[in-house]
């Protein structure tokens, strides 16, 4: 229920999803958070936790102990890393902030809309969603009038539970009036939530191309810990999220506090604890000097990214409020059921030819594939990846006809019953194109005489010069209405660096350049109704709030071994919903580790996300092919109720094996997913645990169709397992939560999948 209340003494509390968020505004100061968490089902008990948290004054410091703002400043007291620093005219300065004005709402909306750069690339107005998301709000506006600031904050809790607050900084109006021209520079703009002290552990996560987000965890210390992304992505070792706890916490236990910057492109996140303060956690954008500068008469503004925040009691809670938000920006999900896909990239690379491609949507069809999208190699000169990027062509030295005879293709993939879809890298340029000989200045560069260290053989497209920006959308939407494009495989393989734009005098532009990409994602689909994109940065590079708020799918990872899937899906989950998640069936060994696996083994790691196929289906046998069929089948049939569903992740002491399932969202039926990664300590495997269930439900457990005949012979195990029958076994929800069921002994690399479902 979303509910606002308020109190004379000067604190507001919101709830929303289960969750109260009570805040003190005392004094005309910038809010305070003074209790986070479960939803308290009322004010009461609230009106003086002001007091309660308060701390006392001690010897060698300030007259105020230091008790921390959303946005902390050394006016009241602050003394760790600047989180609010701006310059006027080239000076720094230091606020303190007045409240001038307060404004609460029970229905304060979610979706932003499209922009307006979005609308004037597509020419065509857009209309906000009649049931767009609402949340319970509190916005405040604070000034220091003597330096011509204005600060303007809001804090929301989403339906789900999620909190978010974002800032936007501007001159005052009277500063603006007398001091035109007047610089005012954001150089830095961090908010934060306070967690309690119970939180001694962080958990964030780590990679790099081929193996995403694996977890690390060290001591919450006195002192700093932040996580700073420069590179315009962010990239294969961001940490989706940084989570703060009881030492030990994990998927299913443990008070957990986390944060995310909403943003694409550069941001920090931080955690840090003063001796004088609650451990903080939040972040915000990562500016270059120069990208948010406030010229007074202009009336011009800084906004920074939500920043949000989730709690719960375990990580699959915590990951919960993120799903619930995500999926409540797309109702695309709910009413399209997901299509399965098939990527030409590791069927044929830069092979394109007609009769090929052909061949392989007949294949693709024939296995039960809905979406035929076609990967890089089908533009300009790019027979390899040295050339031709940034020219939104037909290549007719591979399609002879150009856009006809790949319309012709798109035609019979629609004549098949399948979508059609298309590669696009439209932030990126080859040296080697039309593109960099007609307007080398396009390209983001520190200065006129030298580019950026390359990558992959490409620079990046300054998308802030609108011809540049109106080049590319002009191109791809030419495109999609000429070829039938259904869905666009969105590519961004080039890190980010010595941003400087040439239309703006080499001027830093990232932030520009973010919200360049933004608009063409929206107006593409504000003016071709029903597309779908999807992100992808050298696979997993590019993965926030901010693209998911406009992208339908995100590519997870350019490794399709279903083994090092196990761990970079099951903490990409942490924020981006399974069913929004590209989880492929490649080949075997996998082009990327050489790892040779089971078909099941593959198949079963793909399952539980938006299911697709990255192989050459041209060259395999029928045996293969007939197998492939009956999991899309599987796929499809728990499709309708498994992608509104629950992902939850077991907690496993054994490291060598991973325990996660689905559970539907009205508690009746889940599918668990077992898989044995390596050998383990254990033999044969413990039970494990089944999170999600009702304990009060009786179920009946059983493995799938497609598994039951599995047996000794197939298995590690020198006897049957008992429960491994078409029948299966009762059993109450109680005991499968608590001493849990016995799963198969598997080899390494082994994956089993199971369904529960409940006897009415």
């Amino acid at each position: 229920m979303m509910t606002v209340y308020t109190s004379d003494s000067g604190i507001v509390t919101l709830e929303n999803g289960g969750v109260a968020v009570t805040l003190s505004l005392k004094n005309n100061e910038l809010p305070r958070i003074v209790y986070w968490g479960r939803a308290l089902g009322g004010d009461q008990g609230t009106a003086q936790l002001y007091e309660a948290l308060r701390p006392q004054r001690v010897s060698g410091g300030l007259d105020d102990t230091n008790f921390p703002t959303v946005l902390p400043t050394q006016a009241e007291g602050w003394t760790g890393a600047p989180r609010f620093v701006v310059t006027r005219d080239g000076h720094e300065i230091f606020c303190a902030f007045t409240v001038t004005a307060v404004e609460t709402s029970e229905a304060a909306p979610v979706a932003a809309g499209t922009s307006q750069l979005a609308e004037e690339l597509a020419g065509v107005k857009g209309e906000k969603r009649a049931d767009a998301p609402r949340a319970a709000s509190l916005t405040v506006t604070a000034e220091d009038a003597a330096q011509g600031v204005q600060l303007t904050w809001q804090i929301q809790v989403l339906e789900g539970g999620l909190v978010r607050q974002q800032a936007r900084v501007q001159n005052t109006a009277e500063w603006d009036a007398a001091h035109e021209g007047s610089v005012l520079s954001v150089q830095t703009l961090e908010l934060s939530y306070p967690v309690p002290a119970t939180a001694r552990e962080v958990l964030t996560t780590a990679g790099h191309h081929l193996r995403e987000r694996h977890p690390q965890r060290q001591e919450l210390t006195m002192g700093r810990f932040e996580r700073v992304v420069e590179i315009g992505r962010p990239d294969f070792d961001a940490t989706l999220l940084l989570n703060v706890g009881p030492r030990g916490f994990d998927f299913e236990h443990g008070e957990v506090y986390s944060t995310h910057v909403g943003w694409s492109g550069n941001s920090i996140t931080s955690v840090e604890q003063t001796v004088y303060t609650l451990p903080l956690i939040g972040g915000g954008e990562h500016l270059y000097a120069g990208e948010a500068e406030l010229v007074a008469g202009q009336g011009a503004s800084y906004t920074s990214p939500w920043v949000y925040g989730s709690y719960g009691e375990g990580l699959n809670e915590v990951s919960q409020r993120f799903h619930s938000f995500v999926r409540s920006l797309h109702p695309n999900l709910a009413t399209k059921p997901r299509p399965v896909i098939l990527n030409t990239w590791e069927a044929v690379y830069f092979e394109h030819d007609f009769d090929t491609l052909k061949q392989l949507a007949d294949k693709a069809a024939a296995a039960g594939v809905e979406r035929f999208v076609v990967d890089d190699g089908w533009f300009g000169s790019r027979r390899d990846d040295t050339s031709g990027l940034g020219d939104w062509t037909v290549s007719q030295e591979v399609w002879p006809d150009g856009p006809k005879s790949l319309k012709a293709l798109a035609d019979y993939v629609h004549g098949l019953g399948m979508e059609f879809g298309l590669w696009f890298e439209p932030e990126m340029a080859n040296i080697v194109s039309e593109l960099n000989e007609q307007h080398p200045d396009w390209l983001l560069a520190p200065h006129a005489g030298r580019l950026p260290l390359q990558g992959r053989f490409q620079q990046v497209v300054d998308l802030s010069n609108p011809e540049a920006c109106r080049y590319v959308f002009d191109a791809m939407d030419a495109l999609v209405g000429e070829l039938g494009i259904d869905y666009i495989k969105w590519d961004h393989n080039k890190l980010v660096t010595e941003p400087g734009s040439a239309y703006h005098g080499y001027a830093a532009t990232q932030h520009a350049q973010v919200e360049a990409v933004y608009a063409i994602f929206e107006g593409l689909k504000l003016k071709h109704e029903g597309l779908e994109i999807e992100s992808c940065s050298s696979g997993g590079g590019r993965v926030d709030l901010g693209i998911l708020e406009r992208a339908d799918r995100i590519w997870t990872s350019d490794c399709v071994d279903p083994v090092e899937r196990a761990e970079i899906q099951r903490y990409t989950s942490l924020l981006v919903p399974e069913v929004m998640m590209g989880e492929h069936v490649g080949a075997s060994p996998a082009h990327s580790t050489q790892r040779a696996t089971s078909l099941t083994m593959r198949t079963a790691m793909a399952l539980f996300g938006h299911f697709g196929i990255e192989w050459d289906l041209n060259h395999q046998p029928q045996e293969d092919l007939d197998e492939l069929a009956r999991w899309v089948a599987l796929y499809k049939q728990v499709r309708p109720w498994a992608s509104q569903g629950v992902s939850v992740h077991g907690d496993i002491t054994d490291d060598s094996v991973r325990l996660d399932g689905v559970v539907a969202a009205d508690g009746s039926k889940a599918l668990y997913r077992f898989a044995q990664v390596r050998t383990s300590v254990h033999y044969p495997a413990l039970p494990v645990r089944l999170p999600g269930l009702d304990k009060d439900a009786l179920y009946r457990v059983r493995p799938v169709a497609i598994q039951r005949e599995l047996d000794v012979h197939h298995m590690n195990g020198q006897s049957d397992l008992l429960w491994w029958t078409e029948e299966g076994i009762e059993i109450s929800g109680a005991a499968l939560q608590n001493f849990g069921i016995r799963p198969p002994q598997l080899h390494p690399a082994q994956a089993v999948v199971f369904v529960v479902e409940r006897i009415a």
